[in-house]
Formats: structure tokens, sequence, C-alpha cells
């Protein structure tokens, strides 16, 4: 059987990918922001009209599970060994996120290396932008990824 998963030998540093849709909606908005964000202008129509957003946001922390949920399929899609994260640098919500826009990723590989401790495994940094239906960036950050290498 051949295995055709993508391992840490596969990644390549400068290697682009776009990949992603996500509809962004009105009742997902209210339901994420409400457990986990409940702040006015992401719960209410006319406490977000009396802010810099204009109207009804979605939470910073939702754009993000929302790009989490594009790059677990796109993982699954890839066959990618992934082994999980340690974290993400350099976050920053750029532009807000509005029920009706639909969020995609486009990502560059920045460098990776064998891990010291762990041989089995690989670590690589990626950086990840995400964009509205405009090709506006609404969402910037430097992923810290876990893969493994290639069984022997």
């Amino acid at each position: 059987m051949t295995d055709n998963r993508f391992y840490f030998e596969d990644l390549e540093v400068g290697r682009k990918a776009s990949f992603g849709s996500y509809a962004v909606t009105r009742d997902e908005v209210m339901a994420f922001a409400a457990k986990f964000d409940p702040q006015p202008f992401h719960l209410s129509d006319d406490a977000a009209a009396a802010t810099h957003f204009g109207r009804l946001s979605a939470s910073g922390w939702h754009t993000a599970a929302m790009t989490m949920a594009m790059v677990v399929e796109n993982m699954k899609a890839d066959r990618q060994a992934g082994l999980g994260s340690p974290g993400i640098d350099e976050l920053k919500w750029l532009t807000p996120v509005y029920p009706g826009d639909i969020l995609r990723c486009e990502t560059e590989i920045l460098e990776k290396r064998r891990s010291a401790s762990r041989p089995e495994m690989g670590i690589f940094k990626s950086r990840m932008n995400v964009y509205n239906q405009h090709d506006v960036k609404v969402m910037t950050f430097v992923s810290n990824g876990l893969i493994s290498t290639r069984p022997v």
C-alpha cells in the first residue's frame, strides 16, 4: 500500500497555497459571541451601529475559529501528517468581518526544521492571510506547526 500522506520532508519553504471558502452567517456570529465574546457590537445591530464597526461584526476570535475550520479541511484534503501546533505569532485583525462575508485563506511556508528533541517530527512556520470576498485582508498571523517526518 502506498503512503500518500504529506510529511515534513514534503514541505517546501516558499510554497504558497490558497484554499477555503467560509460563508459568515448572522446566526453564527451571534451564537459565537453569546458564548465566547459577548460584547454588544457582536450581539446587537443597534449597539454595533453606535461603534466604529457600523454594524454587527464577528468577533476576531470567531474569525480565527472560522479560519481554523478551513485549515483543518485543507489538511484533510492534503492528507497532511499534522501533529497540532505549539501556537501562533503576530495575530492581527485588520478589517472587521461581517455577516454575509465569504472568507478564504492564503498561506506561505516561511521556514522548517527537524525537531532536535523529537526526531519523528518537524516544526514549520507559515504566514496565514485571510481575505474576504472583496480580496481585503481581514486577519493575518504566523502559524507554528508540528508535522510527522516520513516513517523509515
